[in-house]
């Protein structure tokens, strides 16, 4: 594998390719929530099985891949290289996109779906860190912002070809095989010298997932950066995916498509993304936007949960605003990535967002939980406090990572005691 220096340009081959293949990642992951109920419908699937049996279940295998695919990835990338991630997490995907599109019955479609699962668990951390690591550490963030960015723009597209391609199967077959076309794009992708550096000197610690934890001061900073993505998913996840529901609960005039309303919110979290980004550049600092971005979030819920009466055309505003607000992604895994040394930087890249994504079964949980005490609305707003509340405290004591040299590495100790950490050279 050939290594490169940092290159100057934010629109280098990694960037472009890191950004294309979030592009697919994302269309992947919304595409399965477009097309989950008619495509169990069309395999023979009860509806009542499909709101609460083998569609929740397929909701949780997905999941199940994700979280542990963010594990294997995560050590693969420290390990082997964040290329291998890149090529390895694409490829696996693809493959389960387009078996996908071949499935008969449901056994093969929660087989496939946790396969898919896996892939997509490695796309988005091992591209932040590649782009952290080749490019200049005054311009990486304009390169993380424009991965997310365009990354997150591929839910628009999956909502745009799912109203397009009458037939499901067509819809995963276009994934897969934009998959496998970005593979060829890869080959011309150069490894991080940072990595590669490590790698040579076969540095202590790369990919040890249990260095995390083994460490009081090192396992709270892991723990800070997953939690700076719970507004996110909140969000998506509560707000947006039961958005008909709101609308019922706030006699909101027409009814609510939950999947308009997923559109509405990525379309604003591609704006967000792109504005935190250039803000993060411009007041030199990823803590003052994440801080100003979640206070904005706080604005948002608020309206959002009082739109008593409010005509179909406001609500979709105020999605868009919402998915504005949460659009902090690329921020929040930048500073994961910016925040540990090169033996471990890919392990926390590649699992924090997942992690932050298998926060949502605990959020929905506390959700259904509130309601045995408060209404619907009142629900949705005590989580919304508590989420937001939580992911304030972390990014208000998380270090300050932007301009931050990135060639160092953690030191990992095996006396089974908890020590400092120190930051060695790489040099």
């Amino acid at each position: 594998m050939k290594s490169g220096n940092s290159s100057s340009s934010i629109l280098n081959v990694a960037v472009i390719v890191a950004s294309l293949g979030y592009f697919v990642d994302i269309y992947d992951l919304l595409l399965f929530t477009i097309l989950r109920v008619p495509s169990l419908r069309d395999l023979g699937v009860s509806q009542t099985e499909i709101d609460s049996g083998v569609g929740m279940l397929l909701i949780n295998v997905q999941m199940a891949g994700l979280l542990v695919g963010g594990i294997f990835w995560g050590i693969i990338g420290d390990k082997k290289g964040r290329l291998k991630v890149l090529f390895g997490s694409i490829l696996l995907y693809s493959i389960a996109n387009i078996a996908n599109g071949f499935v008969t019955g449901t056994t093969g479609y929660l087989f496939w779906r946790f396969v898919a699962g896996l892939g997509l668990a490695g796309e988005l951390g091992a591209g932040i860190t590649l782009v952290a690591e080749i490019l200049p550490k005054e311009k990486r963030g304009y390169g993380t912002m424009i991965v997310a960015t365009v990354g997150v723009s591929g839910a628009i597209a999956a909502n745009l070809i799912a109203k397009m391609v009458p037939d499901w199967r067509y819809c995963y077959f276009i994934g897969g095989g934009l998959g496998l076309l970005l593979l060829l794009l890869r080959i011309s992708v150069m490894e991080s010298h940072m990595f590669n550096q490590t790698a040579e000197k076969n540095t202590a610690g790369r990919g040890e997932f249990l260095a995390l934890f083994n460490n009081k001061e090192r396992f709270l900073r892991y723990l800070k950066c997953v939690m700076l993505g719970a507004p996110t998913w909140f969000v998506v996840g509560i707000l947006v995916a039961f958005s008909n529901k709101f609308a019922i609960e706030m006699g909101v005039k027409s009814p609510i498509n939950p999947g308009d309303a997923v559109a509405f919110c990525y379309a604003g979290l591609v704006l967000g993304d792109f504005c935190s980004g250039v803000l993060s550049q411009m007041l030199k600092s990823r803590r003052k936007v994440m801080m100003i971005f979640l206070g904005l979030t706080a604005v948002c819920v608020f309206f959002y949960l009082n739109l008593h009466g409010a005509e179909k055309w406001l609500f979709h505003t105020v999605c868009f605003i919402l998915g504005f607000s949460v659009g902090f992604w690329a921020i929040f895994v930048t500073i994961a990535a910016e925040s540990f040394g090169t033996n471990l930087r890919a392990t926390v890249a590649i699992t924090v967002p997942n992690f932050a994504r298998g926060m949502l079964p605990l959020i929905t949980m506390l959700f259904a939980f509130a309601q045995h005490y408060f209404t619907y609305l009142q629900s949705g707003a005590i989580v919304a406090a508590i989420c937001i509340a939580i992911a304030f405290i972390a990014s208000y004591s998380v270090e300050e990572t932007f301009g931050k040299d990135l060639n160092y590495v953690e030191e990992i100790k095996y006396t089974g005691e908890d020590e400092d950490i120190k930051k060695l050279s790489a040099d």
